[in-house]
């Protein structure tokens, strides 16, 4: 080979008219990773590695006479190669050059692009299921928002939801949305028999679950995996619908890619899961607050996972809860507790020491007793009532009394909720009785009056209630129940303010005289 041509800094081959290999550059070598030295007299089949197309080998079936340049993926290299054949007289040149880099420095781009293409048609999507949640009124309602949000679009094959029956680990198809192909049936097929279906996974775990690959991970059943496989299907993304220590069901999103669901995503999914649950959460508290028939069920709870069960049997007291407000994940509870001249301290160290307890703090002290409050975990007998939609109307905890009255809503599946009780604490139903609500109700009238409050203002306004916080003296001040809601200071005043003018408004008559605080924006 000529010196000139032996350095060149591309790939050299010297090739006869009939496709033999006469000579090759270092540099052509390493683009094919052969020997150039062991190349002269090998056809050039054997020196070049297969492709799709297969153009070296054609460009040779007869000897070259024009020119041909183009480039093509050698998966046998794992490369990009430009290759020119250039026929001369005698020989036929081709120059080869790595363009491997190239390439995939566009298929990184091409990525980036479709995931941020992608990323901001799901943060649209997820943005508008939240707002469509927001108006759901029913349990069917948000299903099927979910569903037609996230099964009906181009990113996302097909979604369905699931609820979780209550008292049973039983899942029911609620809804679903989208080309479901073979694989929803399969789903269906393994709710009530394996355990390992992603969405049972998501829903035990309390958390997202991601299959990145349906067709090879093993740890989904197989016969979903040969469906998901025969109907194009690569990932997917289950969510729990979760509020506070309780999972209501979950939403299954199935991908046609592999490894669709990035973290962001995921993220994003996390949300609407939790909206979810909020969602599915306040249909059922609106269920009991707007019928005007209600289902009372009396339990006597006997268990010493109830915090209050454990100190009034080891301090010989009786404990009444006057108030159980529902704080994230937490339970603030306000209770008064008669001692028999006994001093308060016993209880409050008890309740301390229990596992379930978060945090005490004594209220009021008198010779006979006092008030606490208690922040507990919601995973006690009070906060499974209330995270089933119930309203605790009473619960006195003592000797031979140890009895909670909760309402609930007829629409609520009464028997599971109380099977659920019984089944997981040492509690029984005492009574059970469908009422309708008394004219001016306390409750009634108590409902009419929070409905002009927001969330926020209803639940400062209660934990200041039920902290002794409007007594005099007062028995908790600004800071400590701020505290115990985790706002500052100036934030619960505003909120005490914001709701003491609306229900005094409510009361007097006078709202077209009294302006809304929460339009001020000057207000303190």
């Amino acid at each position: 080979m000529d010196t000139g041509l032996e350095y060149a800094p591309i790939g050299i081959l010297e090739v006869s008219p009939a496709g033999v290999v006469r000579d090759g550059n270092d540099a052509a070598g390493n683009v094919l990773d052969v020997d150039p030295d062991a190349v002269a007299g090998e056809s050039i089949d054997a020196v070049f590695p297969t492709s799709v197309e297969g153009r070296v080998t054609r460009a040779f079936e007869t000897p070259p006479d024009a020119e041909l340049s183009f480039e093509e993926y050698y998966p046998e290299l794992d490369r990009w190669l430009a290759v020119d054949i250039v026929p001369g007289e005698e020989t036929v040149y081709v120059y080869l050059q790595d363009e491997t880099e190239g390439h995939r420095r566009e298929q990184r781009l091409a990525s980036l692009r479709s995931d941020l293409h992608r990323l901001t048609i799901g943060n649209e999507l997820i943005a508008d299921v939240l707002g469509d949640l927001v108006e759901a009124s029913t349990r069917k309602e948000i299903a099927e928002t979910i569903c037609r949000q996230l099964g009906e679009t181009d990113i996302y094959e097909f979604a369905w939801v699931g609820e979780r029956a209550v008292g049973s680990d039983e899942i029911t198809l609620r809804a679903c949305a989208g080309t479901t192909g073979r694989t929803l049936d399969r789903i269906e097929d393994a709710l009530d028999a394996d355990p390992a279906l992603p969405e049972l996974r998501a829903i035990e775990q309390g958390e997202p679950t991601v299959v990145e690959s349906l067709g090879e991970d093993t740890s989904v059943p197989e016969e979903i995996r040969r469906a998901a496989f025969a109907d194009g299907l690569g990932s997917l993304l289950a969510v729990p619908f979760s509020y506070g220590s309780s999972v209501y069901g979950v939403v299954g999103v199935y991908a046609a890619e592999r490894d669709a669901f990035s973290e962001r995503e995921r993220e994003s999914f996390g949300t609407v899961g939790e909206m979810a649950g909020f969602a599915v959460n306040a249909t059922r508290n609106r269920s009991l607050l707007a019928g005007d028939r209600v289902v009372e069920l009396t339990f006597r709870l006997s268990d010493s996972a109830a915090p209050f069960v454990a100190a009034a049997a080891e301090t010989n007291a009786r404990i009444d809860v006057i108030g159980v407000i529902f704080h994230g994940e937490e339970l603030l509870c306000y209770v008064d507790a008669e001692t028999d001249g006994r001093p308060l301290d016993g209880i409050v160290a008890v309740l301390t020491e229990h596992e379930s307890v978060i945090g005490t703090r004594t209220v009021a002290e008198h010779d006979g007793g006092g008030s606490i409050e208690v922040r507990q975990r919601a995973e006690t007998p009070l906060g499974q009532l209330l995270s089933q939609g119930g309203t605790v109307r009473s619960a006195t905890f003592g000797t031979d009394i140890d009895r909670a009255v909760v309402e609930l809503p007829p629409s609520e599946d009464v028997r599971r909720i109380a099977d659920a009780i019984t089944h997981r604490y040492d509690a029984e139903v005492l009574a059970k009785r469908e009422r309708r609500r008394d004219e001016r109700t306390t409750e009634e009238i108590r409902d009419g009056l929070s409905g002009r409050l927001t969330d926020r203002q209803e639940e400062v306004l209660r934990t200041a209630l039920f902290a002794d916080y409007f007594e005099s003296p007062r028995g908790s001040s600004a800071e400590e129940v701020a505290d115990a809601l985790g706002i500052t200071g100036p934030t619960l005043l505003h909120h005490l303010r914001a709701g003491q003018r609306k229900l005094l408004a409510e009361v007097f008559e006078a709202t077209d005289r009294v302006a809304d605080p929460d339009r001020s924006s000057t207000e303190g």
